[in-house]
């Protein structure tokens, strides 16, 4: 865990507390349903966490999973979590893929759009 200072125009960043992945036993959303930042993460003891934002939050989850997959390869639990956004796979994920949707959907809407006005003669 990392304590975000702005000392006048400087801004410095002291650790606070590490964590090992092998040690998380569980990540809890708190409520999948809701754009909620709170989580927690359940260790040798519980810690009550906030993100910058909800998707930050899930951005943090599915970063820990690739993690877990490719390093520890263990049973990491991921709970109330919306599976849709959580999975790599998902054309929803925002890894940088959500411009790239809403690029092709304008672009089929603008097709769409062009060939609606086009005259059938």
């Amino acid at each position: 865990m990392v304590k975000h200072l702005r000392v006048e125009q400087e801004e410095k960043f002291e650790i606070v507390e590490k964590w090992f992945l092998k040690d998380l036993k569980m990540i809890d959303g708190k409520e999948a349903d809701a754009d909620n930042p709170y989580f927690d993460m359940h260790f040798h003891r519980v810690y009550s966490l906030e993100a910058y934002s909800c998707a930050s939050k899930y951005t943090f989850a599915r970063t820990l999973n690739k993690l877990n997959e490719t390093y520890l390869k263990k049973d990491l639990k991921i709970v109330n979590f919306d599976d849709t956004y959580l999975n790599d796979d998902s054309i929803w994920s925002s890894n940088n893929r959500d411009c790239l949707v809403l690029m092709r959907i304008c672009f089929y809407a603008f097709n769409l759009l062009c060939l609606s006005l086009c005259p059938l003669s």
